[in-house]
């Protein structure tokens, strides 16, 4: 008896508690949220109009009439309040590197979900300094949409802008749509994902080359595949001078293709990410069954030249969603990029040169250690080969066109120049050095 009592007293308690947290729980999180801003400065003010669906403002409460439709005649100072609470508390906005404080709400505006007057700016002025919806409207608080007017005073519209939206916490996915309109007419715009931290909205070049350097740093540290490529590359080798051409050969490769690229003269057909995956996981297990096949190597830069243009083309796919950083600097950006790799390349080679001559000297023999290693590397790419390939494979092929043709035969003949190019500096640097005083043989 007394078990069962004690069982029963906590039933109650879990329902109590239950009842007690039920309100808490009572919006659910969105699960994806799209702001929509419009960044225009104008003279000594900045001017910001932002769209916010209010299902992700779930702490405001809205004045309510029947059947729990909003009541539009009081709903101004929970749409002020929502304004401060939801958008102005994770924004930041920076003239050069000033924060800008004490913005001036103008306008506030609840809108249905079917208004579309935020495909332009001029629209979405009009429709947030107009009238306001009619007070017999019937619309839920979560259906609404939180329309607003910002306005921040500001030295001169020709200062840099830097703008942080941490939005992350109104949905399990969030992506803020902004468009910044400076003085000259050019409008650049955005898709910020989340919190992405300080944004410049119009960076100078050092701005844009600085943080692109570190993406491109970053961005073969995180590449698996790239990094076990590296290593099939250096284990037959281990020293500077070898490494010098082949390196080098991957580098100039890769940023072909990844240049072409960024300006579009990559094939843009759904296919073609799935293939440059499928061919990356390929090169890897390719140089990983020559290290087991053949001891030396020979010309290799030429084998890691084809597969850098592959590579090239994978940098850029990682790279399309930050291009929009670049600002004006698209060019400076890309070879920034290009740095930044470089370094961390450099970085890998400091690292795993010394630690697989130690491996080789103290643990294992040479030719051992190379096919164990390149085993291990090979199975990894063989399964990232066949889960690629079977990924390619649900795509739909189709007959190539005039200008599929056209743009083949443009990049045969890029490459067959490229190659040449290369081949003829391998060869100038390959020919020995006549001696001092010997007279050429006669033909």
């Amino acid at each position: 008896m007394l078990v069962r009592s004690v069982l029963f007293r906590l039933a109650l308690l879990l329902v109590a508690l239950m009842g007690l947290l039920r309100p808490a729980f009572a919006h659910d999180i969105p699960s994806d949220v799209t702001v929509q801003a419009f960044v225009k400065p104008q003279g000594h003010t900045l001017q910001v109009l932002m769209r916010l669906p209010l299902k992700a403002a779930m702490d405001v409460e809205f004045p309510h009439r029947e059947r729990d439709f909003v009541d539009l005649a009081r709903v101004d100072e929970s749409l002020h309040f929502a304004t401060k609470q939801a958008l102005l508390d994770n924004l930041e906005i920076f003239e050069d590197e000033r924060l800008l404080l004490n913005p001036r709400i103008v306008s506030t505006r609840m809108s249905l979900d079917s208004d579309k007057s935020f495909a332009t700016y001029d629209q979405a002025f009009a429709h947030v300094t107009g009238p306001t919806l009619p007070p017999e409207t019937t619309i839920y608080w979560e259906q609404g949409i939180l329309d607003v007017l910002l306005e921040y005073p500001i030295e001169t519209d020709a200062s840099k802008f830097s703008i942080r939206a941490a939005f992350d916490r109104f949905g399990l996915k969030v992506v803020t749509a902004l468009q910044f309109m400076p003085p000259g007419g050019v409008v650049r715009a955005y898709a910020l994902d989340g919190d992405p931290g300080l944004v410049r909205l119009d960076p100078n070049w050092f701005q844009a080359a600085a943080n692109f350097v570190s993406l491109g740093f970053f961005h073969i540290l995180d590449g698996a595949d790239h990094l076990l490529f590296l290593l099939c590359l250096i284990i037959p080798f281990r020293r500077v001078r070898p490494l010098i051409p082949i390196v080098t050969a991957f580098t100039v490769a890769h940023s072909v293709t990844l240049i072409a690229s960024a300006y579009n003269y990559a094939p843009q057909v759904q296919w073609f990410p799935p293939l440059i995956e499928t061919l990356i996981a390929t090169s890897v297990f390719y140089m990983a069954l020559e290290n087991v096949v053949v001891s030396k190597p020979g010309h290799r830069w030429i084998i890691t030249f084809l597969f850098g243009l592959v590579h090239g083309f994978g940098f850029s796919f990682g790279l399309q969603h930050t291009l929009q950083f670049a600002g004006s600097h698209l060019l400076a950006s890309l070879l920034s990029f290009n740095i930044g790799v470089e370094l961390g390349q450099l970085l890998v080679l400091a690292v795993l040169v010394p630690l697989l001559n130690i491996l080789f000297k103290h643990v294992v023999t040479e030719r051992v250690g190379t096919i164990i290693l390149s085993v291990i590397v090979g199975h990894t790419a063989w399964h990232w080969m066949i889960e690629r390939f079977d990924v390619l494979r649900q795509f739909p092929w189709h007959a190539p066109t005039l200008a599929d043709v056209a743009g083949g035969l443009r990049w045969s003949m890029a490459l067959v120049a490229i190659g040449a190019i290369a081949w003829l500096a391998y060869v100038l640097t390959q020919r020995p050095a006549k001696p001092v005083g010997e007279t050429p043989e006669p033909r």
